[in-house]
């Protein structure tokens, strides 16, 4: 324990009591349009005691949205949110229990750090030193204890966010529901408090929903992550499960880097870069039909010798650390992004012959599309 002043800093890494564990929530068959507009589309999850989720998709998927309907900012038409089996419909936002932070700070810019966390627990009548005494150890544990008596004009963006973080935690939530918290940060810090997030979260257990378009951000810190799409969940899944074995073609391309390599399908499965591989996913099974192979570059590797692999010249290389991204152009103009180790292609000349094959067991494949060169998945 570090001192502080009169008071002992938090110890982030101590367990605490059973009790303080998190709710469990269903969300069952959601469905809320804006006029023609689906915002959710039958949407059901389930998440655990304890544990937190991402809904990652892009602009207009819905996943704000299912937010603000598990808040209760929201009315559902039809469908049921439930948390620790009692059903939520019709009880209001302020008598659900939740904590909430958005992506702008939304601190009371008369109040300073500590009457902004006792905020909440002034509005449910705790005693003025209970809820000040409450509000310095949450700022302790946000590491903002110095920074208690300023004002939010006073602090930085990340300053703000950790307040904000600390407000929502200081009625202990049954869940924490954060909106894109980090997205008004810049890179250093937001990725200083998405640790800081999910070291809070770990210790005290609060079952969280975290909402965000950066897929950097969900697989770093969440224990599953719900890729959505037009107001459905495209798949949920461990962030290491939702990389390697992407469910469908839309998760595969909106969660990393991903190759389309034409292919053509046959008995035995799919013929790409000279070899037959077995397919995965609902992709066709009839014989005789173009279509895209989607891989990582790192599902890639090169040979010296093409042989009877994909054919291809090296025309360019970025240095990445451990691995080097080497890009080559194979058949018909296209252009395959390789993720190799960096020693092996140290030496390796822009403009030399290379074989590029598929180092996987099986591939997912999706409808034939018009060739992109070096195709990239959004950063956020």
């Amino acid at each position: 324990m570090k001192v502080l002043g009169n008071r002992a800093k938090a110890d982030w890494s101590a367990p605490l009591p059973a009790e303080r564990a998190g709710a469990s929530v269903r969300l069952s068959g959601l469905r809320r349009s804006f006029g023609p507009t689906k915002a959710l589309n039958g949407l059901s999850l389930d998440i655990a005691p304890g544990e937190l989720v991402a809904l990652l998709g892009p602009s207009g998927c819905g996943k704000t949205t299912a937010l603000r309907v598990l808040a209760g900012f929201e009315t559902l038409d039809a469908g049921h949110v439930l948390v620790d089996g009692q059903d939520l419909a019709g009880t209001p936002a302020q008598k659900r229990d939740m904590g909430m932070v958005f992506q702008s700070y939304s601190l009371f810019p008369n109040m300073d750090a500590v009457d902004n966390v006792a905020f909440g627990l002034r509005m449910r009548g705790h005693a003025a030193r209970a809820r000040r005494d409450k509000a310095g150890e949450l700022l302790d544990l946000v590491g903002l204890a110095v920074e208690a008596k300023k004002f939010p004009h006073q602090m930085s963006g990340g300053q703000q966010q950790r307040v904000a973080l600390a407000r929502a935690l200081a009625i202990e939530p049954r869940v924490l529901l954060l909106d894109e918290p980090l997205s008004a940060l810049d890179a250093k810090v937001r990725l200083q408090l998405r640790q800081q997030i999910r070291s809070l979260q770990q210790r005290l257990q609060t079952t969280t929903v975290f909402v965000t378009h950066d897929q950097e951000e969900a697989l770093s810190i969440a224990d599953r992550v719900c890729v959505m799409r037009d107001g459905r969940i495209e798949q949920v899944d461990a962030p290491a499960d939702l990389y390697a074995r992407p469910a469908t073609p839309f998760v595969a391309e909106f969660v990393g880097t991903m190759n389309r390599i034409p292919g053509v399908t046959e008995s035995g499965g799919v013929r790409v870069l000279g070899r037959l591989l077995a397919m995965r996913g609902e992709g066709t099974t009839n014989p005789g039909v173009p279509v895209d192979v989607l891989v990582r570059p790192e599902a890639l590797s090169l040979s010296d010798a093409p042989g009877s692999d994909g054919r291809g010249i090296v025309t360019n290389k970025t240095f990445l650390g451990a691995v080097t991204r080497v890009q080559v152009l194979v058949e018909d103009g296209l252009g395959v992004q390789v993720d190799q180790p960096s020693e092996e292609v140290a030496t390796l000349a822009l403009g030399a012959p290379v074989g590029v094959f598929i180092a996987a067991p099986d591939v997912l494949t999706a409808e034939r599309r018009a060739p992109a060169a070096f195709h990239e998945a959004p950063s956020n």
